[in-house]
C-alpha cells in the first residue's frame, strides 16, 4: 500500500499541477476547455464528471494526464474545428505558446516552491573548513583502512591538508590511484594506502564527469536563511536539476547513457515507495520536486504529441502567417502517437524486467 500511495503522491501532484497550468492558461485567453484528466482514460475506463461544459476525470492509466481544448489537433485526432473565437486555432501565436507552455511552467514552479521551503524551514548546511571527519560511509575506502569519526587528516601523498577542500582537491582527480594518507587520532598518527573510488557527478558547465571519493564527510554548520535567500537557493537547485535531467536525456539520445535507464510508472512507484520507507515524507516530497522537473523537461521537448511539439508548430504557423494544413498535422500527430506508445510499452516492459530480475 505504501508503494501505491507514494506513487500517487509523487506523480499525481506534478501531473495535476501540469494540467492545471494548461487549464488556467486556456481560461485566461478565452480557449474553451473540453476535458481535464489526470491519467489517461483509454477504453473509457475511469471516473468522470461534467461541470459547466468541461469533463473532469481520472483515468485508470497512470501515464500522465491531459487537457483537451477546442480547436487543437492533438493526440485525440480531432479534426472537426472551424476557427470559432473560443478555439485554440483562432488565437494568436503568443496566446497559443502561453497555453502550451503553462504546464511546464507549473512543474518548474512546484520544484522551486519545494526546494525553497526545504531551505527556509530547515536552513542550509555550510561545511566547516577543518579537515576533521564527521562521518565515514560503510564499506567505503576510508572505512576499509580504519578511518573514524573525529580523525583529522594531516597529509595525502606528502601534501599538507589544512582544510576539507584541500583533501577534496587531491582526492577527486585521483580516482582508482593509490594514495598515502596520514591522519591523527587522539594525538597518535596513523598512515595507510587508500584508493579513491570512481563516482560520476554532474556540473552544468562540465556535464557528467568522474571524480574520486573516499567516503568521508565534513562537519557542517546549520545556517538559517530568510525568504529571499531561500528563494535564491530554490531557483539555483531547480536550475541545477533542469540542466542535469536535460543533459541525461541528451545522453540517452546520443547513446552515452543506455535507454534501459528510463523508468515508467512501475519504476517510479518502486522508487517512491523505497524513498518513503527509508527517508519518510520529506524525502518523498523532495523526490516529487525531481519528478516534476523531469515531467517538465519531457513535455518541453520539440516532439509531436508533447507540449514542445505543439509549440514548434504554433511558432512555425506564426512565422508563416498561415496554418499548416490539417492533414500534415494529422500525420505528424499519428507519427508522434506511435512513437510515444512504443516508448510507453518499452518502459513498462523495462520496469517489469527490473522488478522481477533486478530486485
Amino acid at each position: 500500500m505504501i508503494y501505491f500511495l507514494s506513487f500517487i503522491i509523487v506523480l499525481g501532484v506534478p501531473v495535476f499541477l501540469h494540467e492545471l497550468g494548461h487549464f488556467l492558461a486556456a481560461k485566461s485567453v478565452g480557449i474553451r476547455v473540453e476535458k481535464f484528466y489526470v491519467g489517461f482514460d483509454f477504453f473509457n475506463l475511469g471516473f468522470k464528471k461534467k461541470y459547466r461544459g468541461t469533463e473532469y476525470g481520472i483515468g485508470l492509466f497512470p501515464m500522465g494526464g491531459y487537457v483537451k481544448v477546442s480547436g487543437i489537433l492533438d493526440e485525440n485526432m480531432d479534426m472537426d474545428n472551424d476557427g470559432k473565437p473560443y478555439e485554440f486555432r483562432s488565437k494568436n501565436v503568443f496566446q497559443k505558446v502561453w497555453f502550451l507552455s503553462a504546464g511546464v511552467i507549473m512543474n518548474f514552479i512546484l520544484a522551486i516552491i519545494i526546494f525553497t521551503s526545504f531551505t527556509f524551514f530547515q536552513g542550509s548546511k555550510i561545511a566547516l573548513e577543518s579537515p576533521i571527519i564527521n562521518e565515514v560511509a560503510i564499506n567505503s575506502p576510508a572505512d576499509k583502512i580504519g578511518l573514524q569519526t573525529n580523525d583529522e587528516i594531516l597529509y595525502v601523498n606528502n601534501s599538507k591538508i589544512d582544510t576539507f577542500n584541500d583533501l577534496r582537491n587531491i582526492i577527486e582527480p585521483n580516482f582508482n590511484r593509490e594514495l598515502t594518507i596520514i591522519w591523527n587520532r587522539n594525538d597518535i598518527t596513523y598512515n595507510a594506502k587508500i584508493i579513491p573510488e570512481e563516482q560520476t557527478i554532474f556540473k552544468a558547465e562540465k556535464g557528467f564527469y568522474p571524480v574520486g571519493i573516499i567516503g568521508v564527510s565534513a562537519y557542517y554548520e546549520e545556517v538559517e536563511k530568510g525568504f529571499l535567500s531561500s528563494l535564491y537557493d530554490g531557483l539555483n537547485q531547480t536550475q541545477h536539476w533542469i540542466y542535469m535531467f536535460a543533459y541525461s536525456l541528451s545522453s540517452v539520445v546520443t547513446g552515452d547513457v543506455s535507454i534501459n535507464q528510463l523508468a515508467g510508472p512501475i519504476g517510479i512507484g518502486k522508487i517512491a515507495g523505497d524513498t518513503a520507507q527509508s527517508g519518510g515524507i520529506l524525502a518523498l516530497i523532495y523526490l516529487m520536486a525531481l519528478i516534476s522537473i523531469n515531467l517538465g523537461i519531457i513535455n518541453i521537448l520539440p516532439l509531436p504529441v508533447v507540449d514542445g511539439g505543439h509549440v514548434v508548430i504554433a511558432i512555425i504557423e506564426g512565422v508563416m502567417q498561415r496554418e499548416i494544413p490539417l492533414k500534415i498535422k494529422y500525420y505528424i500527430q499519428i507519427a508522434g502517437s506511435i512513437f510515444l506508445m512504443s516508448l510507453f510499452i518499452f518502459v513498462f516492459a523495462n520496469d517489469i524486467y527490473r522488478l522481477i530480475f533486478l530486485p
